[in-house]
């Protein structure tokens, strides 16, 4: 009986991540052509090449801004590179629509730098040009800037675990320092390098808020629009077809090549010694490390606090508390949700080690895949048509009208962060439960625990680390997510980032600036967290050597 209420809570996990899947795909089916003809007459190959320059622009700056600084802090040695090497993990803070409000005060025309320029000049409006913030360019720097940190992070962990042999054969044949590096450290760093790169093209497809307050026409506000301004919902599902299709290609792209990721070395082998940099050399590399930093984080957070100050948000009203306790509330009950089925979904994976729970954790993987605003529209459609057929049915047999009963609440919400953020939950557990040998859990059944008596007793004890950083990383994200809580949130459920993307459409940029900085501020803990491992691994390297 415990297995096998682990197994139907698993599979129910399961198919409530598949749901949005469906119910894209039955609204698509359903619907009628006649807006997406139009739409395919007008703007959908517009749709289509913008977002792929986007994918390509910021996929190539994040590949070129996470290998080299990875490549600097890892194999070379100069002034300030410990702090450096803890800093270039910060921008993952920010969401992008907050350095795009950022820096929209900054470079826009009516902006801190084109007024300053022609106050010096004296020049008018019209007599210099300046580069268009307020574009795909713009768009793909501010993402570009929060995102190479996925980069970053799995360049520098390959670079780190990598032997240096190879690299000095291949200097000691005549190679240049550069064409080594090109030649042998970062093709045996690939993989690596791959897997970040996708996560960030995945979540450079899924950016609604940059976007949309650049006025980029990509997929995700393609969707927005023809879900409110146009009011069709079928539209709004087959564009959503478009975007999942993307998604899920590549989804299956990143298990590529993380199935096919392997090192040409085994066992242990003697890590890169940093090379000493001095004079130009160090300055080079302390401006190369220290660019993304700077702009990233150190401009946008001066210039945010600036606004902040001029604006007339008050962060104590009555109405700003119940912006922040919406977020709360929705960000931990979301957590301990999505938390909890990864515990579940994982538990059946180890309990039943067939294809069936294999099949449940791979679907519960999906949802990092699925952008926001495609799973919000894959609930929001057959939980509407069952909320209006159940009022109709209740009012006809006891006239008594249910409204909105799923729909206008915040659990449909919270289903969509669940689907979301599942697979980062899963993965904090996963890793966690490695350490767990499958000894443990038969001296647990030997002396009488069942499987979820095993869970609660045993294993949750030993992985309360992994799960408290899954907990912390699943509530930022929800904090940090738009597009989702944009389309599903109930009339009186604004949240912070709903309080920056209104205040931001309303050009009132010094008011976004105030839930921006919240929301920077609560994205920080578990950049703290990515820190303090950074700085645990240097301590650690600094005793072994």
């Amino acid at each position: 009986m415990d297995r096998h209420f682990i197994s139907g809570v698993a599979l129910l996990v399961a198919a409530i991540c598949l749901l949005p899947i469906g119910g894209v795909v039955a609204a698509a089916l359903l619907g009628n052509l006649d807006t997406l003809r139009h739409l395919a007459e007008t703007v959908l190959w517009r749709y289509t090449w913008t977002t792929l320059v986007l994918v390509a622009l910021v996929g190539s700056g994040s590949i070129v801004l996470g290998a080299v600084t990875a490549w600097l802090v890892v194999t070379t040695e100069f002034r300030g590179r410990r702090w450096l090497e803890v800093a270039l993990v910060v921008p993952l803070a920010f969401p992008a629509y907050v350095l795009a409000y950022a820096y929209t005060h900054i470079l826009d025309h009516p902006g801190i730098v084109q007024t300053l320029l022609r106050d010096v000049t004296g020049w008018g409006p019209r007599a210099y040009w300046f580069p268009e913030v307020r574009s795909v360019g713009g768009a793909a720097m501010m993402l570009t800037l929060v995102l190479y940190p996925y980069v970053y992070l799995l360049a520098r962990a390959a670079f780190r675990l990598q032997a240096r042999a190879p690299y000095y054969a291949a200097r000691s044949l005549g190679a240049s320092g550069t064409g080594a590096f090109f030649r042998v450290a970062l093709p045996m760093a690939r993989p690596a390098i791959a897997a970040g790169a996708l996560l960030v093209v995945m979540e450079t497809i899924a950016d609604f808020g940059t976007v949309a307050h650049f006025g980029v026409q990509t997929f995700a506000t393609g969707i927005y629009t023809s879900w409110f301004s146009l009011a069709d919902r079928a539209a709004a599902a087959q564009l959503a077809i478009g975007l999942l299709a993307f998604a899920l290609l590549l989804a299956v792209l990143e298990q590529k090549n993380r199935g096919a990721a392997s090192y040409a070395l085994k066992g242990r082998q003697a890590p890169f010694s940093r090379t000493p940099l001095s004079g130009g050399r160090a300055l080079a590399a302390q401006a190369v490390c220290g660019f993304p930093v700077l702009l990233g984080v150190v401009v946008p957070t001066i210039a945010l606090f600036a606004m902040g100050l001029r604006s007339e948000q008050d962060i104590f009203s009555p109405r700003y508390l119940e912006f922040l306790h919406n977020t709360l509330k929705l960000a931990s009950v979301a957590a301990i949700v999505t938390v909890s089925a990864a515990v579940v979904i994982g538990t059946f994976r180890r309990v039943h080690p067939n294809r069936v729970s294999t099949a449940a954790l791979y679907v519960g993987r999906l949802g990092y895949a699925v952008p926001g605003g495609v799973i919000a529209v894959g609930l929001l459609v057959p939980f509407a048509g069952f909320d209006n057929w159940l009022d109709a049915r209740m009012e006809a047999w006891f006239d008594v009208s249910t409204g909105l009963l799923i729909t206008g609440s915040i659990w449909l919400m919270v289903a969509a962060y669940m689907i979301r953020f599942l697979a980062a939950a899963i993965g904090a557990y996963d890793s966690g439960l490695a350490t767990v040998t499958p000894n443990v859990d038969a001296a647990a059944r030997v002396l009488g625990r069942s499987a979820t008596g095993t869970v609660r007793s045993v294993h949750l004890p030993i992985l309360r680390p992994s799960l408290l950083t899954a907990l912390l990383i699943v509530f930022v994200d929800t904090v940090k997510e738009l597009p989702a809580t944009l389309i599903l949130r109930p009339f009186d459920h604004d949240t912070l980032a709903v309080q920056a993307f209104r205040l931001a459409s309303d050009e009132r940029l010094t008011g976004a600036a105030v839930p921006s900085l919240i929301i920077a501020g609560l994205g920080l803990i578990p950049v703290i967290l990515l820190c303090a491992q950074v700085a645990e691994w240097r301590r650690t390297s600094v005793a072994a050597t």
